[in-house]
């Protein structure tokens, strides 16, 4: 008994190391997606950019699926993978990375962030979760700074197209988060991330013709970036992520999530050189403030169960 007491002992310290560095390695691979999109767009349009990765995506998935055999998905929830696919991959992606052409990876990031807001939004109307007053005053923050960036440029005070389409990605990651609650049930977060990657690339082989035209003549530091997105922050960081929930309660885990924009200003700086304006970043803390708020106190006291984002034992995450 003291043998196995101790043999426990040993492994913990390497079990919280492996938790520790799969959580670091998801966020940063997460995080750095923003910044390998704008490299991406150098040489490729927005549709390709997104198609060439998720193929790859696709195909490192099915290797992967092949080696553990990963179960088939019944059926009867064929169709519903199929929407999930298309809303919370295929119009994240296209209105993220179409959004991208002028606006900045941490500006991106800041404006993505805003996620577990629309969500308690969309709880409140569709899972009649109750909101507190905490609740309802992170979210009114955080959306007096998605209109502080969403509303600052270099030539003053007026709304880019930009952050309307990384809104819109935004907005359908939350309906993404709501919807994918029951089949978290029924599947893990790998088996679901596999599932939808596949049906939104099929969504994706629209812009074929783009891609066939572009791969071409395309510089090959901007293929690598979406080599680099496909392989880590789509295909690898959904695995990492699965270990550290696994050793982690989801709300805590989460709670790590609102770090990504703050690491995503850092690599776009370091790797493109992009420096925030006073009013993004200022926008960009005002709705880190108030997603803190909604994830942390936005539950009503009375109720045990926490925000869609929060009660999940898995989020799947589409950066």
């Amino acid at each position: 008994m003291t043998d196995d007491v101790k043999a426990r002992g040993n492994l913990r310290p390497k079990a919280q190391a492996q938790t520790i560095t799969s959580l670091t390695v998801t966020l940063l691979f997460w995080a750095s997606a923003f910044a390998g999109i704008r490299v991406g767009l150098e040489s490729y349009s927005p549709g390709a950019l997104i198609l060439l990765r998720f193929l790859i995506a696709s195909i490192a998935l099915i290797i992967y699926a092949c080696i553990v055999r990963l179960r088939l998905p019944a059926l009867r929830d064929i169709p519903a993978f199929l929407l999930l696919g298309f809303i919370g991959i295929a119009v994240y992606q296209a209105g993220l990375t179409f959004g991208e052409q002028s606006v900045s990876a941490g500006t991106a990031s800041f404006l993505v962030a805003s996620v577990p807001c629309f969500t308690a939004l969309f709880a409140r109307a569709f899972l009649k979760e109750r909101l507190s007053i905490w609740g309802w005053a992170g979210i009114v923050i955080s959306f007096l700074g998605v209109a502080v960036i969403s509303f600052s440029n270099s030539s003053g005070f007026s709304f880019t197209p930009g952050s309307l389409l990384v809104l819109l990605a935004s907005f359908s990651e939350c309906i993404y988060f709501i919807f994918q609650k029951n089949y978290l049930k029924k599947y893990s977060s790998l088996e679901l991330s596999a599932y939808t990657i596949w049906t939104a690339t099929f969504f994706m082989l629209v812009f074929a013709p783009q891609l066939i035209q572009e791969l071409p003549h395309a510089s090959l530091q901007s293929t690598v970036a979406i080599f680099y997105m496909a392989i880590f922050p789509a295909a690898i960081a959904n695995a990492t992520w699965a270990i550290t929930l696994s050793a982690l309660p989801a709300a805590i885990a989460t709670s790590f999530l609102n770090i990504i924009p703050i690491l995503s200003l850092l690599i776009a700086w370091v790797w493109l050189r992009e420096v925030p304006t006073v009013g993004e970043l200022l926008g960009g803390l005002v709705i880190i403030l108030g997603v803190l708020l909604v994830t942390m106190r936005g539950k009503q006291r009375q109720r045990k169960q926490a925000l869609p984002l929060l009660d999940q034992d898995e989020v799947v995450q589409s950066v």
